[in-house]
C-alpha cells in the first residue's frame, strides 16, 4: 500500500495550546482513509508540527504502508527531515530521531513541502483540535 499524509501542527501564542491535524490517503486511488485531530496540550508550534509527523508515520506503519509520502506546509520540518537543515534545538532533535526511526520501518519514506492552500484540511483539523482544547465550541 502506498500512502500520502497531509499534516499540520500549531500552537496558539507559541508556546501555548496546541493541536495536530492529519489526513491520510491511498496514493494509488486517492481514497481518503482517515483523518485525525488531537489537542496535545501546551507546547511550541515546532513541537506540534513534529507530533503530527510522528502520528502520521505511526499510522502509516499500522496501516501496512510500504511507500509513504508526508506533505506539509512546514518548510522547517521538510528540510530538517530531508537532512538539508541542521536541527539546533535538543527537543526537536528527539522528535527528528523518533520520526526517522519510524521511517526505517517503511520501504520508502519521503517528505514534501506543499503550499498552505494544499494543506487546508490538515490545518482545519489542527485548529479544531486547538479550539476544543481551549474549551471553545467546535
Amino acid at each position: 500500500m502506498n500512502l500520502i499524509a497531509y499534516t499540520d501542527g500549531g500552537a496558539r501564542n507559541n508556546p501555548g495550546p496546541a493541536g495536530i491535524g492529519i489526513v491520510i490517503m491511498d496514493a494509488d486511488t486517492g481514497e481518503h482513509l482517515e483523518e485525525h485531530a488531537e489537542y496535545i496540550g501546551e507546547t511550541t508550534n515546532n513541537q506540534a508540527e513534529y507530533r503530527a509527523v510522528i502520528h502520521a508515520l505511526e499510522r502509516a506503519v499500522a496501516l501496512g504502508a510500504k511507500s509513504f509520502e508526508l506533505r506539509t506546509d512546514s518548510k522547517l520540518v521538510v528540510e530538517q527531515m530531508n537532512g538539508n537543515w541542521k536541527v539546533k534545538e535538543p527537543g526537536i532533535m528527539l522528535r527528528v530521531v523518533e520520526a526517522r526511526g519510524i521511517c526505517r520501518q517503511l520501504s520508502s519514506c519521503r517528505f514534501k513541502h506543499v503550499p498552505r492552500a494544499q494543506n487546508a484540511k490538515a490545518d482545519e483539523l489542527a485548529n479544531k483540535a486547538m479550539d476544543r482544547g481551549m474549551g471553545r465550541e467546535v
